[in-house]
């Protein structure tokens, strides 16, 4: 089952921590696409570094539930602490679509519930599956990409999707935002 997977951090060295969450993920299941890697502004929580964000694609296993716990476990041996909301983080790997799921329980919320809203989810999601269609609204990423407008002001590309795999000096600085 393909699924999508949001993956950000703004502490440490954010480009390292993004490829070794991205290696993690592709030891547990295979990596069918990844976005450009994006510099944006944080959200809720302003005082805090900005953060790096991807969108990429892999082959989930069926069971939702299994898959969340084994994210959980990557974030936690790449050393995410849970602090409080939107709080800095070393990194956060969030379930944004896993297949047609839709899921609500104590554990887990499928489709990720806040996404629509949030250029740094929707943008490079939009990059890698612009015909996806969201499992409520039936939107495609690609329209919910619009809806949000101008979203150049806070999510800027700072690498091309051969980031997963590059092994690099690693953070670039945007000259050009």
């Amino acid at each position: 089952m393909r699924a999508y997977l949001g993956i950000g951090g703004n502490l440490g060295h954010r480009y390292a921590n993004m490829r070794n969450a991205v290696r993690r993920i592709k030891q547990s299941f295979p990596l069918l696409a990844a976005s450009s890697l994006y510099e944006t502004a944080p959200v809720g929580f302003q005082n805090q570094p900005a953060f790096l964000n991807a969108v990429i694609a892999v082959e989930a296993p069926d069971s939702p539930h299994a898959f969340h716990r084994t994210i959980r476990e990557i974030e936690a041996d790449l050393g995410r602490k849970r602090t409080f909301a939107n709080a800095p983080r070393t990194i956060d790997i969030d379930i944004l679509v896993h297949g047609d799921t839709v899921i609500g329980d104590e554990e887990l919320e499928i489709p990720h519930p806040r996404m629509a809203t949030r250029a740094f989810v929707i943008v490079p999601f939009a990059e890698i599956a612009p015909d996806e269609r969201h499992p409520i609204t039936g939107k495609t990423f690609a329209e919910l990409a619009a809806d949000l407008g101008d979203t150049s002001g806070d999510v800027w590309p700072i690498d091309d999707p051969g980031w997963v795999d590059r092994n690099g000096p690693g953070e670039r600085n945007p000259a050009n935002r």
